[in-house]
């Protein structure tokens, strides 16, 4: 092919010093095209691009080559027509070598300073008289045919395009034909469509008749095939399975459910003459069938016996705690002993002989005034206000206390403060992982089993357990552009409060499908619980008094936060290479 410059050359003096080349990366297009893509030191770089047999040469004129580009890229794994580039300073510039296989064709264009190379794979149709994927591509004619016989029609076509053309007896007829530049490939097309006819390509060779005898002659050789077919010998072969179980192929050799083969089963590769065995035992095939039928066998075993991809399967429960209580409570108390330390019992009414006492209840007021028996410590029961801070757990509160009496010590009036206050944070990470096979089902779970009583119908109880688990199911997929499709479902159960039937079980649970990114991680979900609570007990009307009413009342506040998120990523595990 010719040289196609993609940019002018500018006149560079002699002792002016090279410019390099800035990059060289290489991709992949959104059509399956290889495209290598060259930064140039300016737009004035001269380059000129040319096929060579199933390689691509390009030349930079006048330019350098870092040492840093200077290497052999494999880009085999990009499933791309283009296997390796190479690169490499030559004379005063550099030099290209894009080695692609199979068919393909090139464009190559420059944007400013970047020049793009695009390789693009092309789809062969053995009908199509110039394989490319820009339609009509020969080289363009002008004809001006006036009731011209269609053989010399197509005589001529063949002279400008150079390939054979065989025409069948059966092509007669005359056309009058007027085209202007329009290329050859499509000149044939429009004669062939305007006389009826078809045709076929083998390598340079074009064989031309009408449909009908071209559909006719076609059957003809199916149907020879097929009594070919008939009387060709028989083979047996046996195919040795790897991954797949052969109980999937019994469909695809029509055997029932006895291994009996039937002949006429839908879906049925087997010739009709061809039968087949499964030895589930050591997962081997036994295939009996002419050779064409054998080779078809071999493919489609060599298609559908490959290994599954895996999927490891990491999933993350963070649960977040943050706690704070805070009581506060006070005793208050109040004792007149004269009756049994000297004194007066009570206090005076108006001057008078009526006097009054002051006890913790009635009892401790019978005491004090020698109403009831002594009963020992009863004496010291003096409180009037009871609200103590209550306990946080099973730890009580603080206490202070303080006596004010006087200098006889036959009167008390005693007062005794309690506070408490707890504050805790907590984190909990579980982290369960599975390994498992492309569209297969994992689970995994780690727990204990509680106890719990249940009455049978004859009265008597049984003892029952039920799992209270970290458990994780997943189904992972495996899209074609590399993502992961998961059905997943998470449990966390724990053990909760104990109750008279056994102990109770915390529950949290999600259930969901999704798609990530190959390596990503995503937020299944998650629950935020708050839970804020204040509680006063107090004495009516002292308990609302500025101060002091702190003494006849006990207060509680308490602030619990909890939070749960669910995130999990799944990896494609890669295959690795067999040893050697």
């Amino acid at each position: 092919a010719a040289g196609m410059p993609a940019a002018a050359s500018a006149p560079v003096a002699a002792a002016a010093p090279r410019q390099l080349l800035k990059n060289l990366d290489f991709r992949k297009g959104p059509n399956g095209e290889g495209r290598v893509v060259v930064d140039l030191p300016n737009s004035q770089v001269a380059v000129d691009v040319r096929q060579q047999g199933n390689k691509i040469l390009v030349d930079f004129m006048k330019t350098g080559l870092p040492e840093a580009l200077r290497r052999r890229l494999d880009v085999t794994d990009f499933g791309t027509p283009v296997s390796q580039v190479t690169t490499v300073a030559q004379g005063d510039g550099v030099h290209m070598t894009i080695e692609a296989n199979g068919l393909w064709e090139q464009s190559v264009y420059q944007s400013e300073s970047q020049l793009v190379v695009d390789v693009k794979p092309i789809k062969e149709d053995p009908n199509k008289l110039t394989q490319g994927t820009q339609g009509y591509r020969g080289e363009k004619l002008s004809f001006n045919f006036q009731n011209v016989d269609v053989r010399a029609a197509l005589q001529a076509i063949a002279d400008i395009s150079g390939l054979n053309i065989i025409t069948s007896d059966s092509v007669s007829g005359s056309l009058t034909l007027r085209l202007k530049e329009v290329p050859w490939d499509q000149a044939l097309d429009v004669v062939l469509q305007a006389k009826g006819l078809d045709m076929r390509k083998n390598g340079n060779v074009l064989w031309i008749a009408p449909k009908e005898e071209m559909l006719a002659k076609e059957k003809l050789e199916l149907e020879q095939r097929a009594q070919i077919a008939d009387l060709e010998p028989l083979r047996s072969e046996i195919f040795q399975l790897n991954y797949q179980k052969v109980e999937a192929f019994r469909t695809v050799f029509g055997l029932d459910a006895s291994g009996a083969s039937q002949a006429n089963a839908p879906g049925r590769v087997l010739s009709k003459r061809g039968s087949a065995v499964i030895d589930p035992r050591t997962n081997q095939l036994f295939v009996t069938d002419i050779a064409s039928k054998l080779e078809d066998i071999r493919k489609l075993i060599a298609k559908t016996d490959v290994a599954s991809k895996q999927v490891l399967i990491e999933a993350r429960l963070v649960e977040a705690s943050d706690s704070f209580s805070r009581n506060l409570g006070a005793k208050l108390g109040f004792a007149d002993l004269r009756t049994l330390r000297g004194g007066d019992t009570g206090y005076s009414i108006n001057g008078g002989n009526t006097r009054v006492a002051i006890g913790g209840n009635l009892t401790g007021i019978g005491q004090v005034t020698g109403q009831t028996p002594d009963t020992g410590d009863g004496y010291t029961n003096s409180t009037i206000v009871n609200l103590p801070a209550a306990s946080i757990g099973t730890i009580p509160p603080t206490t202070l206390a303080f006596s004010l009496f006087s200098a006889a010590a036959n009167r008390f009036l005693n007062l005794e403060l309690s506070a408490l206050e707890a504050d805790g944070k907590g984190k909990i990470i579980s982290s369960p992982r599975v390994v498992t096979a492309d569209k297969m089902p994992a689970i995994i779970e780690q727990g204990i089993e509680l106890p719990y009583q249940v009455a049978t119908s004859s009265g008597a109880t049984s003892i029952t357990f039920k799992k209270a688990n970290l458990r994780m199911e997943v189904t992972p997929q495996i899209t074609p552009d590399g993502n992961v499709v998961l059905d997943v479902e998470v449990n966390k159960d724990s053990k909760g409060d104990e109750t008279r039937a056994g102990f109770a079980i915390n529950s949290q649970h999600v259930k969901t499908n999704v798609m990530v990114e190959n390596g990503g991680t995503v937020v299944l979900g998650g629950i935020y619980q708050q839970s804020e609570h204040d509680t006063e007990t107090k004495v009516p009307l002292f308990g609302d008094l500025p101060v002091v009413g702190h003494l006849f009342k006990t207060t509680g506040r308490s602030n619990d936060k909890t939070e749960l998120l669910v995130f999990i990523t799944p990896k494609i595990v890669t295959e690795r290479a067999p040893a050697r």
